[in-house]
């Protein structure tokens, strides 16, 4: 089967794991403290209002973001209430007292409104250490430059510092351990240690990739709005988040599409060379734990595939 004809799976590291998506179903996989693995899953309910926006180009980057923020965000707070407590230990986890935000909201709004958050701190904080070269740097032009360089520091300032705290560095590994079973997987190669040790931990449909997206395509989109005055210029940020958002999600899919295409395949460089950061090499028990979800996942998908097939026989 070639990668076309593949189904098309996506993932996230969590703590101590991974989380695999798939057609009908998540799934993630967790080393316990005890070293035993754990899952959880998540059935992916079927919106059909989700379904058609999903279908329309530009709109469907932001549909597909907000329901992947809201659903990785169960998963990681699943991972990091588990991951280090032994199984023995369990009840305690239920005897936590929730806060009273996440018992309003939910820990998938919550996980929503912390995207958006950070999407409007990476926006806007660019904007007024811009300001500040304004005498150096007056055009328009310039000005969008200069904001754009200020945005991809901060970006690779904060990615740099957080991965030196030992949790993140293993989070990142993890990340490694998912792009090299999908990678392993689109190979039609056997899911076994050695083999997705063998494979690259960068991918080119990762969210990294995205975010680094929305930076370059931020500056050209920056360039058809003015810089002055400044409540203007914050404004027209704001408003044009979705837009970014909708045109960086389609440039990642394309530079996807023409990944095996030569030199169009050199369009997708800038997203790998910044999963240089965002991922780290797997050691062995990661990668089985990242095989293990990937594995369960599959299992579902086929169970549910052949449900579905007896369903429409009868």
């Amino acid at each position: 089967m070639s990668n076309s004809q593949k189904p098309v799976y996506g993932g996230q590291a969590v703590v101590e794991g991974v989380m695999f998506g798939g057609k009908h179903h998540y799934v993630t996989a967790i080393r316990r403290k005890d070293r035993s693995v754990e899952y959880f899953h998540i059935p992916r309910k079927s919106n059909p209002y989700l379904t058609f926006f999903k279908r329309i180009p530009f709109l469907r980057g932001i549909i597909s973001i907000i329901e992947a923020s809201a659903n990785g965000s169960k998963h990681l707070n699943f991972s990091t209430e588990r991951y280090d407590v032994n199984p023995e230990e369990d009840d305690t986890i239920k005897e936590k007292k929730v806060s009273k935000l996440t018992m309003y909201l939910g820990v998938a709004v919550i996980g929503v409104i912390s995207f958006l958050f950070g999407k409007f701190a990476f926006t806007l904080i660019p904007v007024f250490l811009a300001v500040l070269t304004k005498p150096i740097f007056p055009s328009d032009f310039a000005q969008v430059l200069v904001e754009g360089f200020f945005k991809l520091l901060l970006l690779l300032t904060y990615i740099y510092f957080v991965s030196l705290t030992p949790l993140i560095k293993r989070v990142f590994q993890y990340h490694g351990a998912e792009h090299k079973v999908i990678n392993t997987f689109e190979a039609g190669v056997e899911l076994t240690i050695e083999n997705v040790q063998a494979h690259s931990r960068l991918h080119y449909r990762c969210g990294s990739s995205f975010i680094l997206f929305t930076v370059i395509v931020g500056v050209f989109v920056y360039l058809f709005v003015p810089t002055t005055p400044l409540w203007l210029r914050v404004v027209d940020r704001i408003l044009l988040i979705p837009v970014v958002l909708g045109i960086a999600f389609e440039v990642l899919q394309i530079t996807n599409k023409v990944r095996e295409i030569p030199v169009l395949k050199y369009l997708g460089l800038p997203g790998l060379w910044l999963q240089l950061l965002t991922t780290k090499e797997p050691n062995n028990d990661q990668v089985e734990v990242a095989i293990l979800s990937f594995q369960e996942l599959l299992r579902r998908e086929q169970e549910t595939a052949f449900d579905t097939k007896n369903e429409e026989i009868v």
